[in-house]
């Protein structure tokens, strides 16, 4: 064998190698949404990095393409899958919906008002500008999670002195330093409300019975488990054996928990036997166990109505979202936008519908 011929052999057996090899990384990713993390916690790292699997597998089968590799039908074959998934994360702006929208509904992750970017840096003074920012949008309800005061505040006080016209329901866990939780505000009439405690854990989800003109729906305001882990901390830390194992026990627990979480809140879904809307932070992705399960029986705002990147986990933006409104199938979503505002670690997702099923896509 000449020289030539062997490494053009070396280049074409890397070439397969590394082909298949991401190709069995996709197939794992796509299991994802069907393996319960709870019995394999891996499988929802698989999903996590399915954007990465995916623009990898598409840069290797355009090569397959011009180096005429026998990988190339493989290739096409994992990445077929995608043309259902990679609309969870990417949307093309071709539908619109004529008319005005009837009903308006925000869901922000505000991280405790304490990863503003630039001025201001008090909590308080971010507090006031979101909502300023909340008011501007005229949101029929706004569901907010990591909302905080401080102790010295008087919550109620604060709610009605910053968002006149809202009726807000909230549940919150008191420390030294302040209070932390959920907190959903209605311009709607709030007919009854309950929050869903999950165990050992401070993270929670709330909902609120709202009056609209085609009925009662439940708003489910969820904040499902964290992965509690600083993307700076992680960066510095990468080669401390002490934090990383620590990293991966946090990691391993809260991948575990969200799937008993949402089994929590959907049975109380089941209990209620009434429309609903989940919204809020999964901290979970588009292809997770947790969202597919949340999505049976409704449908994805962004999906239906966005445009552009959905993602709205800003320290990894354009890959990680994980912020959603999913809405029930007698509505008719109208639009879907990310806010760029930088007042927390997460972008405000905003919605409108239509108070009746027009769906057309």
């Amino acid at each position: 064998m000449t020289e030539k011929k062997k490494r053009h052999w070396l280049s074409r057996l890397s070439f397969g190698t590394v082909s298949l090899v991401v190709s069995g990384l996709l197939l794992l990713s796509y299991l994802s949404v069907a393996v319960d993390p709870a019995k394999a916690w891996l499988f929802t790292l698989f999903g996590l990095l399915y954007p990465v699997f995916l623009l990898i597998a598409l840069g290797l089968f355009v090569w397959s393409l011009f180096r005429r590799s026998s990988m190339r039908g493989l290739l096409l074959l994992v990445l077929l899958p995608s043309l259902f998934f990679a609309g969870r994360y990417y949307q093309f702006p071709w539908r619109s919906v004529e008319g005005t929208p009837s009903l308006k509904v925000v869901s922000y992750n505000v991280g405790l008002f304490a990863h503003a970017d630039g001025e201001p840096k008090d909590r308080l003074e971010v507090a006031d500008s979101v909502s300023a920012y909340l008011l501007r949008q005229n949101a029929d309800i706004i569901c907010l999670q990591e909302f905080y005061l401080p102790s010295k505040v008087k919550m109620d006080r604060w709610l009605k002195e910053h968002f006149p016209g809202y009726k807000a329901e909230y549940y919150v866990l008191t420390g030294k330093t302040g209070s932390a939780g959920n907190l959903t505000l209605s311009r709607r009439p709030v007919v009854a409300r309950g929050k869903e405690v999950f165990e050992k854990s401070t993270n929670m989800a709330i909902w609120t019975d709202v009056q609209l003109d085609s009925g009662t729906v439940r708003i489910y305001n969820c904040h499902f488990e964290s992965y509690n882990i600083s993307l700076r901390a992680l960066v510095k830390g990468v080669r401390d054996e002490v934090f990383m194992e620590e990293t991966g026990l946090k990691m391993r627990r809260s991948i575990r928990e969200r799937p008993r979480q949402v089994t929590h809140v959907l049975q109380s879904m089941n209990l209620a036997s009434m429309r609903s809307l989940a919204v809020g932070d999964f901290n979970d992705t588009p292809l997770s166990y947790t969202y597919f399960r949340l999505l049976r029986g409704r449908k994805d705002t962004f999906v239906k109505a966005g445009h552009g990147f959905g993602a709205t986990y800003r320290a990894l933006w354009p890959f990680l979202r994980i912020d959603y409104i999913l809405y029930p199938k007698d509505l008719t979503a109208v639009s879907y936008t990310v806010g760029d505002v930088a007042y927390s670690d997460h972008y405000p997702v905003i919605s409108t519908y239509y108070e009746a099923a027009r769906d057309t896509k």
